[in-house]
């Protein structure tokens, strides 16, 4: 079974991040030059929460609260699901679906060590699906010509 370390080794270990005092107007344009859907909030090098695109509609736009004025803190998702280098990708999954979100933050020992999205989850899944039906492909029919 894959897990979140093999993902890691893979895609790395960056994670962008601010801290809660940073105001949403900063934060959503960090996550737009990113061009990415969500922040780790970090105080000092613990995780004490995550902001994301829906944070922005949810609590923000349809709070009618200003931007520049808001903290990231103010509305940040808190507590935040997270998850270890030893998950497994299925265990991901279903704390994703579940809880209906598309971030995993990977932490051990209070140290922020990567994030997983559902995006990673899937292209693993379509990596190992591939992988399935080359096997059974070749158990039937033989080797590739």
């Amino acid at each position: 079974m894959t897990t979140v370390k093999e993902i890691l080794e893979r895609k790395g270990s960056f994670v962008a991040s601010i801290c809660k005092g940073s105001t949403v107007l900063e934060a959503a344009q960090e996550m737009n030059a990113r061009r990415i859907g969500a922040l780790v909030v970090t105080e000092g090098d613990k995780v004490v929460g995550i902001f994301t695109e829906r944070d922005i509609l949810t609590k923000v736009v349809a709070g009618q609260l200003t931007p520049d004025r808001t903290t990231v803190g103010e509305v940040m998702t808190s507590p935040v699901a997270c998850c270890c280098r030893d998950t497994t990708l299925e265990e991901c999954r279903t704390v994703m679906t579940d809880k209906r979100i598309r971030h995993l933050p990977v932490v051990e020992d209070d140290r922020l060590l990567g994030i997983i999205t559902s995006g990673d989850v899937l292209a693993r899944e379509a990596i190992e699906q591939r992988e399935t039906i080359k096997y059974y492909h070749q158990y039937i029919y033989g080797p590739y010509q």
